[in-house]
């Protein structure tokens, strides 16, 4: 009976931990890699930059590098079976490969549309702003999925809605401001909203489509993962001949690359899949918590350490309601279990 009773208060005690640490990796990967990126980018001159085209073409690599390593892993270590592995479910079905093609596409485009945003508008900003992907998502998770929504994330939604809007709210300038850089400083915010509003519908589409695809099929998430960067591969290095054919012609593929933008091309590769694995003991709740955690951190970081932010009255309601959302909409109602219309 005692044996017993310490075992499930063991197994608590693991599963309580393993929560806080997905709590802690969900925090630091999401911080981390927004706080890094627009650092990469206000660090250095615009001529001494690095591609961002290249440096999602590189994480994609990495990716893929990884996830053939973990099956290798899984086939014993054994290269004869990784390959026959990899023959049988990526060459030989190449009708399902292919479906890939659209979800690539799209993270393609909103990898892209990240450092577009970041390049114009600070962390914070982004952080809040880029919180509309719960709507994109619940929205084409009802029509995609065919599941039903409880009325407290109806609710967190409209909530979701109000304070973006409050957060993109223009403050009024004094008289004595420069009408020009105000001018540059309005364009240069506009051009990072549009992105982030662009990236929030290519990430709920992508990612609804995503996860229909991995539950309707037998494959392993490895190999979808395996394909998906197959693709993303490709794409990208279409990208970078169309945006930045001259650029790498004339300083190289990896021009302006330095250890910041290499730990920028790290958590871009390793940090979903590190995510997807701590999701497993994370709770919605938690994942709220995390969202939560990582706005006030990159609002803070934003303000005291990067020095490209200044929060007005706007923002701070617009962020409160915002994070409110956030957590209302992971909050279970009566009946959690999701089920079809």
């Amino acid at each position: 009976m005692k044996i017993s009773l310490y075992l499930i208060f063991t197994r608590r005690q693991m599963n309580s931990m393993l929560k806080y640490m997905s709590l802690a990796t969900l925090v630091l990967q999401t911080t981390s890699l927004v706080l890094l990126l627009r650092y990469s980018r206000i660090a250095t001159p615009s001529n001494q930059q690095y591609l961002s085209s290249t440096a999602i073409v590189v994480s994609e690599v990495f990716k893929m590098l990884t996830c053939v390593m973990v099956l290798l892993s899984q086939s014993g270590w054994s290269v004869g079976q990784l390959i026959k592995l990899l023959h049988l479910e990526v060459w030989s079905k190449p009708s399902d490969t292919c479906r890939l093609l659209v979800p690539a596409a799209l993270y393609t485009v909103q990898n892209n549309l990240l450092f577009l945003a970041l390049s114009n508008l600070d962390a914070a900003t982004y952080q809040v702003t880029y919180q509309l992907k719960i709507l994109t998502t619940a929205l084409f998770t009802v029509s995609m999925l065919h599941k039903h929504l409880e009325i407290q994330q109806w609710i967190s939604l409209v909530l979701l809605m109000t304070g973006v809007a409050l957060v993109q709210w223009p403050e009024a300038t004094s008289s004595n401001s420069s009408s020009v850089t105000e001018g540059y400083n309005m364009t240069s915010q506009f051009i990072g909203v549009l992105a982030v509003f662009a990236a929030c519908f290519s990430s709920g589409f992508s990612g609804v489509y995503f996860e229909k695809l991995v539950k309707g099929t037998p494959q392993s998430l490895w190999i979808r993962n395996i394909q998906l960067a197959i693709f993303c591969c490709l794409l990208g290095l279409i990208a970078v001949f169309i945006n930045d054919q001259n650029a790498v012609l004339e300083g190289g593929f990896f021009q302006g690359y330095n250890h910041i933008t290499w730990l920028v091309v790290f958590l871009q590769a390793f940090g979903g899949l590190v995510v997807a694995t701590a999701i497993k003991y994370a709770d919605n709740i938690l994942k709220g918590f995390a969202t939560s955690i990582s706005i006030v951190l990159s609002t803070l970081f934003s303000y005291f350490i990067l020095g490209d932010f200044r929060p007005n009255s706007y923002f701070l309601s617009g962020t409160s309601i915002v994070i409110l959302a956030t957590l209302l909409y992971g909050y279970p109602g009566r009946n959690p279990q999701q089920g079809k219309a």
